[in-house]
């Protein structure tokens, strides 16, 4: 499955017209290039063009970091959790996405736009060839269409949770100018329904969605849309029944860093993920995670780009009470010792406070090691310390005992081989956990949120203190690297807090365990608490660092993201667009 992107340009290539003669007898004739329906109406043509449709997955045949399956800049960026990073003046599309003054000009949301329709339309070619195609089994047939449909599900999903109304187009659709004026989750629904009921249990490649993986969205799909009874039903099944693609039991792997080690990928917490590879004989980045290559520490040994710099707010929010418990309210009160305005080569030593032993596998900070590359020097690595703060993000980045195999160094940036998980099990038990304390249930919340917080306290979790950079395998020594403290909830504590309150700890749970994972905006949202957590972000954040100054989110407008300007400008019928812009938007 790692070799599904670069396997299918070519056939994807060859099914596009070529128009290259000036005289009319070009339309006699087959499109030079072209391939017919009746040639790629089989197994192995309708492969290829479902292999396509994977490939659409990271967005990269139409444009970089703008369409990254991460979600980076609209997620992270946009949720609170992530400056840009870099300077003011590099990639600017991004600033006021940053700070809620985006319009509908802005050229990154109409990259997203155009990436998920293309991974839209390449799943509906997918199902037109495969009701002509001859020679596949009806086995065959069902699982292809489930495959193509639960892509689309996820394309649509991702389009619906940052432009709400959409198009929607299928393989049914003849008329491609469709207005915006109806709402598409009952689509998304049957689409996730339908790869659930049709999909197999296990694949032959890792990459291809299952019947778990569709169960998992199908039920974060009713999350998003409140109905959490439904959105207990599907999570049940899968927290009790799913199995990965390659046959694994669900469950989490003792080693929180294991999700962003491409070594120990595709394991038994991996539900749905895009398939990365690094040094695929292509001389390029493309299928090396390249939507976040921009995101390295600068004048580092991974040489760009210095963006996606991890906030204040979200270092502060790792800190830990006596007991191990989280500190839900007035996080910022007592803020994390940094290195912020203090030279590289001025000294610094990290206090003792007590922190989930998580901030340090999620954020690089000074004095502790940076994965196997040595201890975080601080400022030295950071592009503009004083306007994006004196953090650098980790989850993405690959280790250096492994680099040869897993870093990809074809282009001026670095590309990875570390997957993007779209859904892993961590998130599954916290979605689980909101949807049973949405109905009452607060003792099994609880219990799935232990789960998650029992993890991070085992000792394999510990990040040591590392002495020799040039010994990547042998240079950690057997002493934390920080005062590491974390502990599950006690007994009948969330029925203690209420449901309100039990609420809370779920969605801290998720700020910590899914912190720059792409989510926390989309959660904001939906939990309706954007304008209230964001715009405390920006008062404490934007008195600090500049970069923020200013921000302010408005209820009612920026729980979705204007339609692009140039979409609408395309969907002129007589004088007049089809689609209607969000609202608060000009």
């Amino acid at each position: 499955m790692k070799r599904f992107k670069y396997i299918v340009y070519a056939a994807m290539v060859a099914t596009m017209p070529l128009f290259i003669s000036c005289s009319d007898d070009f339309l006699e004739k087959p499109a030079i290039g072209a391939l017919s329906d009746d040639v790629l109406a089989n197994k192995a043509g309708v492969e290829k063009l479902l292999i396509g449709a994977y490939a659409s997955l990271d967005g990269i045949d139409i444009g970089n970091w703008e369409v990254a399956p991460s979600n980076w800049v609209y997620g992270s960026v946009a949720g609170g959790e992530a400056h840009k990073g870099s300077n003011g003046a590099d990639q600017p599309a991004i600033n006021p996405i940053a700070t809620f003054n985006i319009d509908a000009s802005n050229g990154f949301i109409n990259l997203k736009w155009r990436a998920m329709y293309e991974g839209i339309s390449r799943t509906n070619s997918v199902l037109n060839v495969l009701a002509v195609a001859e020679g596949i089994s009806e086995e065959d047939k069902q699982r292809i269409a489930a495959e193509a449909r639960f892509l689309r599900g996820h394309y649509y999903f991702e389009l619906k949770k940052m432009f709400n109304m959409v198009p929607w187009i299928d393989e049914t659709t003849t008329e491609f100018n469709q207005p915006n004026n109806v709402d598409i989750w009952p689509n998304i629904e049957a689409d996730f329904q339908f790869a659930f009921d049709n999909l197999p249990n296990t694949q032959a490649q890792v990459g291809r969605a299952n019947k778990w993986a569709a169960a998992a969205y199908l039920g974060k799909t009713y999350l998003y849309q409140k109905k959490y009874a439904e959105a207990k039903g599907m999570f049940d099944q899968v927290i009790t029944e799913g199995v990965t693609s390659n046959g694994l039991t669900y469950g989490l792997v003792d080693k929180f860093k294991d999700n962003f080690d491409a070594s120990a990928e595709n394991n038994k917490e991996s539900v749905f993920a895009v398939q990365m590879v690094a040094n695929d004989g292509t001389n390029t980045i493309a299928n090396a995670n390249q939507g976040e290559m921009l995101n390295f520490p600068y004048n580092s040994p991974f040489r760009c780009c210095g963006f996606y710099q991890p906030t204040l707010d979200l270092a502060n929010s790792y800190q830990t009470t006596p007991q191990g418990l989280p500190v839900i309210d007035n996080y910022n009160a007592d803020p994390l010792k940094n290195d912020q305005g203090i030279g590289s080569d001025q000294a610094f030593v990290p206090d003792q406070q007590p922190v989930d032993p998580r901030l340090d596998w999620t954020v690089g900070r000074r004095g502790i090691p940076f994965l196997d590359w040595g201890l975080h020097p601080g400022q030295a690595w950071i592009r503009e310390q004083s306007t994006a703060g004196p953090y650098s993000a980790k989850k993405h980045i690959y280790w250096q005992a492994t680099a040869d195999t897993y870093s990809d160094q074809s282009s001026w940036a670095p590309g990875s081989a570390i997957n993007v998980l779209i859904i892993r099990f961590a998130d599954v038990l916290l979605m689980a956990a909101e949807a049973e304390a949405q109905l009452g249930n607060l003792e099994q919340a609880q219990e799935y949120v232990n789960m998650v917080r029992e993890r991070a306290a085992k000792p394999e979790n510990i990040v040591n203190t590392y002495v020799d950079p040039a010994e990547p395998l042998d240079g950690f020594t057997s002493q934390p690297a920080a005062n590491y403290n974390v502990a599950p909830y006690p007994a009948g504590y969330f029925a203690g807090l209420g449901q309100e309150g039990a609420l809370e700890a779920i969605y801290f749970e998720r700020k910590l365990e899914l912190a720059l994972e792409g989510h926390r905006f989309f959660d904001l949202v939906r939990w309706g608490k954007a304008a209230e957590e964001l715009n405390a972000f920006f008062d404490y954040e934007g008195a600090i660092l500049p970069d923020v100054e200013g921000g302010f989110f408005t209820t009612g407008k920026n729980e979705y993201y204007p339609i692009p300007q140039r979409q609408i400008d395309l969907q002129t019928v007589g004088g007049e667009s089809v689609l209607t812009q969000n609202p608060g938007y000009l």
